[in-house]
């Protein structure tokens, strides 16, 4: 048996070698605003006397406009801590302010935030990434690409507008498939300054991987939260984690009200009926205690990760739920701003996955082509899982129309994402305008299959950046 073993256990030693390698070879220094055309010298030159007939704009001069908007202060610093979590294990994590998930940032819409962010001992340096919020180019947190990754005893200020109410989230965008999971992550919520019917109750949870343990708000046994009978709660969830979760509302009927912070157009009352979210994303649900027991909020794939809301008995599990599909919830909006327009780029994405790689058009990472766009022009993107597994793919900067999934447009409410769920051979057609000059990064949020590949850029012609990505910088954005 012994000898049977031997050539399995090298080859399995030999597979994991090979990964690592793979995973490790990062490039020396990257120019990611240029970096297709310094990779051959004649283009290089070429392009260099094009960019010298345009104007040109560093992502560092691409800052928030004045206002007289209310101004909201924080301080972040990042530190290595123990934790003990609520099951008596302690971790070793990396947090802002002492805790993971970090404090949860609440602002109201319009307001100037700024964010100071301090490192404390974390040697490889952080960042704060502001997930799905429209920031200007030099806020967006990327280490290599917007800024240089912050060293211990240093600091950095974010500062931008806080235009959109949505449920948002935070992370490091410096080693992130590390640093997420070792617990630099948060939650960022603008609330509207008019809201259109305020709930008795808004909670938030921001499901994680903590070291080896699922947590939501940092609790592997779950919140409990208490209310009186027909109070009207909202739930905003975040999957801030690698791994899509499958989501089930007992107890009560319940509608999605927004996706990754946007609303949706009269959202259709929901019983019996899962959701999967895919990492990154953010559900916002709405639901009324039951007059009898309580309702759950609870994820399928993870034990512990739930919400428990009222009192009383908990409901019946129900294994027979339908799954939630967006193709048709809810209804079209009169005053819908796209209507299949035209467009004047398009671009074909093709998410390829084997066991040592990720690709994007069958490239990774830095020799992936940028999709290069000029201001205000009208972008459609068809994005093609082809590789098998859950890719959902998340694009910095900007919020997009999802148009159609396999060739069938959507029938029901406009579905406006930053992040897109993906499953085996699944096509969406999705619509971006290309209103915020800068360089952005798109890539898999599964944070393990950007830092094996599935990563690459959105580009604005004429932006540049003085940082680099790569080992001589230290900037390792999605190690």
């Amino acid at each position: 048996m012994g000898l049977l073993l031997a050539p399995v256990i090298l080859i399995g030693a030999a597979a994991a070698l090979y990964f690592w390698q793979i995973r490790l070879q990062k490039p020396e220094e990257i120019n990611m605003a240029d970096h297709m055309h310094a990779m051959d010298a004649m283009s290089h030159a070429s392009h260099q006397m094009e960019a010298s007939a345009t104007s040109v704009t560093p992502c560092d001069a691409i800052r928030a406009a004045d206002t007289q908007a209310p101004v909201r202060t924080f301080e972040m610093t990042a530190a290595q801590t123990a934790l003990k979590l609520d099951n008596g294990k302690t971790v070793e994590a990396w947090t802002f302010n002492g805790s993971s998930p970090g404090p949860e940032l609440r602002v109201t819409e319009g307001d100037r935030v700024m964010v100071t962010l301090h490192n404390k001992d974390i040697e490889e340096g952080v960042t704060i990434h502001w997930h799905g919020v429209v920031v200007p180019c030099s806020q967006d947190g990327v280490a290599g690409v917007t800024q240089n990754a912050v060293l211990p005893g240093e600091e950095f200020t974010y500062e931008f507008i806080a235009s959109q109410p949505g449920t948002y989230w935070y992370h490091s965008h410096q080693m992130s498939s590390i640093q997420a999971e070792k617990g630099l992550l948060g939650q960022f919520i603008v609330e509207p300054k008019q809201a259109k019917a305020a709930a008795a109750q808004d909670i938030a949870g921001l499901m994680q991987k903590l070291d080896s343990s699922f947590v939501i708000n940092g609790r592997t046994k779950g919140l409990e939260v208490s209310g009186k009978p027909g109070d009207t709660v909202r739930v905003r969830l975040t999957n801030g984690a690698n791994d899509t979760m499958e989501m089930a509302v007992e107890g009560a009927p319940y509608r999605i009200i927004a996706m990754d912070g946007n609303d949706i157009h009269e959202p259709g009352l929901l019983d019996h009926t899962n959701f999967q979210m895919g990492a990154g994303q953010r559900y916002d649900l709405l639901l009324k205690i039951p007059e009898q027991g309580t309702a759950v909020v609870r994820s399928l794939t993870e034990e512990g990760l739930k919400i428990t809301i009222g009192e009383g008995a908990e409901p019946v599990h129900s294994a027979n739920n339908i799954l939630f599909d967006f193709l048709d919830y809810g209804t079209a909006s009169e005053d819908d701003p796209v209507d299949q327009p035209t467009f004047d780029q398009t671009f074909d994405l093709r998410l390829g996955q084997n066991l040592f790689v990720n690709t994007i058009n069958g490239k990774s990472f830095h020799e992936i082509p940028p999709m290069t766009v000029k201001e205000g022009e009208r972008i459609k993107i068809t994005l093609t899982n082809e590789g098998g597994g859950d890719h959902p793919f998340h694009i910095h900067g900007h919020t997009f129309r999802v148009l159609s999934r396999n060739g069938e447009a959507l029938r029901g409410s406009p579905v406006f994402l930053d992040t897109i769920l993906t499953k085996k051979d699944e096509t969406y057609e999705l619509y971006v305008l290309a209103n915020n000059p800068g360089l952005w990064m798109a890539h898999c949020h599964n944070l393990m299959h950007a830092s094996m590949g599935m990563s690459m850029m959105l580009n604005y012609e004429g932006v540049t950046t003085s940082y680099r990505v790569g080992t001589k910088s230290g900037n390792l954005p999605d190690l």
